[in-house]
Protein backbone atom coordinates (compact mmCIF):
# COMPACT_ATOMS: atom_id res chain seq x y z
CA UNK A 1 0.00 0.00 0.00
CA UNK A 2 1.52 3.30 -1.12
CA UNK A 3 0.51 6.91 -0.64
CA UNK A 4 1.01 10.28 -2.30
CA UNK A 5 -0.74 13.62 -1.99
CA UNK A 6 -2.07 16.31 -4.26
CA UNK A 7 -1.66 19.74 -2.71
CA UNK A 8 -2.61 23.19 -3.88
CA UNK A 9 -4.60 26.27 -3.13
CA UNK A 10 -8.38 26.27 -3.36
CA UNK A 11 -9.49 26.52 -6.99
CA UNK A 12 -6.36 24.90 -8.39
CA UNK A 13 -8.24 21.87 -9.73
CA UNK A 14 -7.22 19.16 -7.26
CA UNK A 15 -10.61 17.44 -7.17
CA UNK A 16 -11.03 17.63 -10.96
CA UNK A 17 -7.60 16.08 -11.41
CA UNK A 18 -8.23 13.32 -8.86
CA UNK A 19 -11.45 12.33 -10.66
CA UNK A 20 -9.51 12.09 -13.93
CA UNK A 21 -6.63 10.16 -12.37
CA UNK A 22 -8.65 7.46 -10.62
CA UNK A 23 -9.92 5.74 -13.82
CA UNK A 24 -6.45 6.05 -15.42
CA UNK A 25 -4.80 4.39 -12.44
CA UNK A 26 -7.48 1.68 -12.29
CA UNK A 27 -6.90 1.01 -16.00
CA UNK A 28 -3.26 0.33 -15.07
CA UNK A 29 -4.48 -2.43 -12.75
CA UNK A 30 -4.30 -0.53 -9.45
CA UNK A 31 -6.81 -0.45 -6.63
CA UNK A 32 -7.12 3.19 -5.59
CA UNK A 33 -8.60 4.91 -2.55
CA UNK A 34 -8.73 8.58 -1.69
CA UNK A 35 -8.52 10.56 1.51
CA UNK A 36 -9.87 14.12 1.40
CA UNK A 37 -9.29 16.74 4.06
CA UNK A 38 -12.03 19.31 4.64
CA UNK A 39 -11.21 22.60 6.31
CA UNK A 40 -14.77 23.01 7.53
CA UNK A 41 -17.48 20.91 9.02
CA UNK A 42 -19.25 18.54 6.70
CA UNK A 43 -22.11 16.09 6.91
CA UNK A 44 -22.67 12.83 5.05
CA UNK A 45 -25.91 12.11 6.78
CA UNK A 46 -29.42 13.46 6.22
CA UNK A 47 -31.42 15.12 9.00
CA UNK A 48 -34.44 13.04 9.88
CA UNK A 49 -32.87 9.69 8.92
CA UNK A 50 -32.35 7.08 11.63
CA UNK A 51 -28.56 7.23 11.39
CA UNK A 52 -28.62 11.02 11.76
CA UNK A 53 -30.82 10.73 14.84
CA UNK A 54 -28.47 8.12 16.37
CA UNK A 55 -25.52 10.47 15.90
CA UNK A 56 -27.46 13.52 17.10
CA UNK A 57 -28.45 11.56 20.23
CA UNK A 58 -24.76 11.21 21.09
CA UNK A 59 -23.44 8.02 19.51
CA UNK A 60 -19.68 8.22 18.93
CA UNK A 61 -19.90 6.04 15.83
CA UNK A 62 -22.79 5.09 13.60
CA UNK A 63 -22.24 2.34 11.06
CA UNK A 64 -24.64 2.36 8.13
CA UNK A 65 -24.80 -0.74 5.94
CA UNK A 66 -26.66 -1.87 2.84
CA UNK A 67 -26.20 -4.39 0.05
CA UNK A 68 -24.27 -1.75 -1.93
CA UNK A 69 -21.99 0.00 0.61
CA UNK A 70 -21.25 0.70 4.24
CA UNK A 71 -19.95 3.74 6.05
CA UNK A 72 -18.91 4.63 9.56
CA UNK A 73 -19.63 8.13 10.77
CA UNK A 74 -17.38 8.99 13.68
CA UNK A 75 -18.12 12.05 15.78
CA UNK A 76 -15.03 13.62 17.30
CA UNK A 77 -17.11 15.43 19.91
CA UNK A 78 -14.34 17.01 22.03
CA UNK A 79 -11.48 14.93 20.57
CA UNK A 80 -8.84 16.71 18.49
CA UNK A 81 -8.87 16.21 14.72
CA UNK A 82 -7.21 12.94 13.67
CA UNK A 83 -3.88 13.12 11.84
CA UNK A 84 -3.02 11.50 8.53
CA UNK A 85 -1.43 8.44 10.16
CA UNK A 86 -4.50 7.68 12.27
CA UNK A 87 -6.86 8.16 9.33
CA UNK A 88 -4.89 5.92 6.96
CA UNK A 89 -4.84 3.22 9.63
CA UNK A 90 -8.64 3.03 9.27
CA UNK A 91 -8.44 2.44 5.50
CA UNK A 92 -8.66 -0.94 3.78
CA UNK A 93 -5.60 -2.14 1.90
CA UNK A 94 -5.31 -0.92 -1.69
CA UNK A 95 -2.40 -0.31 -4.05
CA UNK A 96 -2.46 3.49 -3.90
CA UNK A 97 -4.01 6.13 -1.65
CA UNK A 98 -4.38 9.60 -3.17
CA UNK A 99 -4.59 12.28 -0.51
CA UNK A 100 -6.24 15.58 -1.34
CA UNK A 101 -5.30 18.18 1.20
CA UNK A 102 -3.03 17.79 4.23
CA UNK A 103 -0.71 20.12 2.30
CA UNK A 104 1.38 20.93 5.39
CA UNK A 105 2.04 17.29 6.32
CA UNK A 106 5.41 15.60 5.72
CA UNK A 107 4.81 13.10 2.91
CA UNK A 108 5.38 13.21 -0.88
CA UNK A 109 3.01 15.50 -2.75
CA UNK A 110 2.37 16.73 -6.25
CA UNK A 111 1.58 20.43 -6.23
CA UNK A 112 -1.36 21.49 -8.41
CA UNK A 113 -0.90 25.08 -9.54
CA UNK A 114 -2.96 27.39 -11.74
CA UNK A 115 -1.24 30.67 -12.58
CA UNK A 116 -4.60 32.45 -12.94
CA UNK A 117 -5.31 31.89 -9.22
CA UNK A 118 -2.60 34.41 -8.40
CA UNK A 119 -1.41 32.30 -5.46
CA UNK A 120 2.26 31.61 -4.72
CA UNK A 121 3.82 28.23 -5.40
CA UNK A 122 3.98 25.93 -2.40
CA UNK A 123 7.06 23.96 -3.44
CA UNK A 124 9.83 26.38 -2.56
CA UNK A 125 8.73 26.15 1.09
CA UNK A 126 7.76 22.46 1.17
CA UNK A 127 10.58 19.93 0.66
CA UNK A 128 7.99 17.15 0.32
CA UNK A 129 6.66 18.46 -3.01
CA UNK A 130 8.19 16.19 -5.66
CA UNK A 131 6.80 17.92 -8.76
CA UNK A 132 4.31 20.56 -9.91
CA UNK A 133 1.41 20.05 -12.31
CA UNK A 134 0.71 23.45 -13.87
CA UNK A 135 -1.27 24.98 -16.71
CA UNK A 136 1.72 27.14 -17.78
CA UNK A 137 5.48 26.79 -17.96
CA UNK A 138 7.31 27.46 -14.70
CA UNK A 139 10.95 28.21 -15.51
CA UNK A 140 11.51 29.24 -11.88
CA UNK A 141 10.40 25.84 -10.54
CA UNK A 142 12.94 23.95 -8.45
CA UNK A 143 11.22 20.59 -9.04
CA UNK A 144 10.02 18.88 -12.24
CA UNK A 145 6.96 20.43 -13.89
CA UNK A 146 4.31 18.43 -15.75
CA UNK A 147 1.45 19.75 -17.87
CA UNK A 148 -1.73 19.89 -15.78
CA UNK A 149 -3.68 18.47 -18.75
CA UNK A 150 -1.39 15.45 -19.26
CA UNK A 151 -3.12 12.97 -16.96
CA UNK A 152 -0.93 10.03 -17.99
CA UNK A 153 2.28 11.94 -17.24
CA UNK A 154 0.84 13.01 -13.89
CA UNK A 155 -0.07 9.39 -13.08
CA UNK A 156 3.54 8.42 -13.90
CA UNK A 157 4.84 11.07 -11.49
CA UNK A 158 2.48 9.93 -8.73
CA UNK A 159 3.48 6.29 -9.10
CA UNK A 160 7.19 7.15 -9.24
CA UNK A 161 7.07 9.15 -6.00
CA UNK A 162 4.44 7.34 -3.92
CA UNK A 163 5.87 5.86 -0.73
CA UNK A 164 4.93 2.92 1.45
CA UNK A 165 2.13 3.98 3.75
CA UNK A 166 4.17 2.82 6.75
CA UNK A 167 6.48 5.81 6.20
CA UNK A 168 3.54 8.16 6.76
CA UNK A 169 2.21 6.18 9.70
CA UNK A 170 5.58 6.18 11.47
CA UNK A 171 6.38 9.85 10.82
Amino acid sequence: MRIIGLAGWSGSGKTTLVTKLIPRLIARGLRVSTLKHAHHGFDLDTPGKDSFMHRAAGATEVLISSGKRWAILHELREEPEWNLAALTAKMSAVDLVLVEGFKRDAFPKLEIHRTANGKPLLHPDDPHIVAVACDTALPEAQVPVVDLNDTDAIADVLLRHAVAIEKVRSA
